[in-house]
């Protein structure tokens, strides 16, 4: 019976994160994505939380940010100094669980905070943003990022709504071309300007400028209502989101998540090669494992 009953949370969970939005994935990309296999945590998120439940959220909900938008001049510099010297970058192994499908597409980050997990380039290379961050506790997560001139990001939505997305342009083409689009809402980054929005709403980016696009990514704790809430957000944050922590150099911390994934790939890997040479097989084989395992959970202590 509670096995149902959590299938039944499951369901419940993943039709409304489904129809959340005006912009919906298809069935069968929703059914496998990230998103599904958390419903039942972001549904609670969303329930609970302080802020409006709608695509962008207005900075008045965030007056400790901004201090950032006051000093986004010297963060600029600082990651000028960084791209000068290569250091913004795509993962150069398996290691980047969360990211790895959007280097593909020319989007690169480099690290300056990843919840509890320790990145000391990030304090030797940015010295100054990174000192800043320690004073604002509300931001979990934080890093450089880049979009390459005719880049573009697909589709997606981000798999954890304990925390919102706050963007700060710094290296931008100021155009209307170079933007990000949420729940079909776009938004064009223009230096020295933010926006707040959330995450776990289907969002694409693209840049068909000629310029590059150098924005601070920032992962800010959603506001919630009741202090149990808030202490599950924290210890979730801790004990799962840290575990996808990915480094910038070999003296940084890689999560528990991210070694795993190593390895996992590989084996995805082969699932893409027999994709490509025989589709039907692919999809049927993915079925049955789904199917199977699903028997195992559910039927199975049933029938022996």
């Amino acid at each position: 019976m509670i096995k149902w009953i959590i299938l039944a949370v499951f369901i419940i969970s993943a039709i409304y994160i489904q129809y959340r939005g005006r912009v919906r994935h298809g069935f069968y990309r929703q059914f496998f994505d990230h998103s599904t296999l958390l419903a039942p945590v972001n549904f609670l998120m969303y329930q609970f939380s302080k802020v409006p439940n709608q695509p962008y959220i207005d900075t008045q909900y965030f007056q400790d940010l901004k201090v950032l938008d006051q000093n986004w001049q010297m963060i600029r510099e600082e990651a000028q100094a960084l791209y000068a010297q290569g250091g913004i970058k795509a993962a150069s192994s398996y290691n980047d669980l969360g990211f790895n499908s959007f280097f593909k597409t020319g989007w690169k980050r480099f690290y300056l905070k990843w919840y509890d997990s320790s990145h000391p380039s990030a304090s030797t290379l940015c010295p100054k943003t990174t000192a800043l961050l320690k004073t604002l506790p509300s931001i979990k997560a934080a890093m450089f990022t880049e979009l390459a001139p005719h880049s573009r990001l697909v589709r997606h939505r981000d798999p954890y709504a304990g925390s919102l997305r706050y963007h700060l342009g710094l290296i931008t083409p100021n155009d209307d071309r170079c933007f990000i689009d949420v729940d079909g809402e776009k938004y064009a980054w223009r230096d020295g300007q933010s926006v707040v929005f959330d995450e776990t709403y289907i969002h694409y980016a693209e840049n068909t400028t000629d310029q590059n696009r150098i924005i601070l990514f920032c992962d800010v704790e959603r506001p919630l209502k009741t202090r149990w809430m808030q202490r599950f957000n924290h210890w979730f944050g801790k004990n799962v989101m840290t575990a996808a922590s990915s480094p910038n150099e070999s003296g940084d911390q890689t999560g528990g998540l991210n070694k795993a994934f190593a390895y996992i790939y590989q084996i995805r890997i082969k699932a893409k090669a027999l994709k490509a040479r025989n589709r039907t097989l692919y999809y049927v084989l993915k079925w049955l494992i789904m199917l199977g395992i699903f028997f195992l959970i559910f039927i199975r202590p049933y029938v022996f």
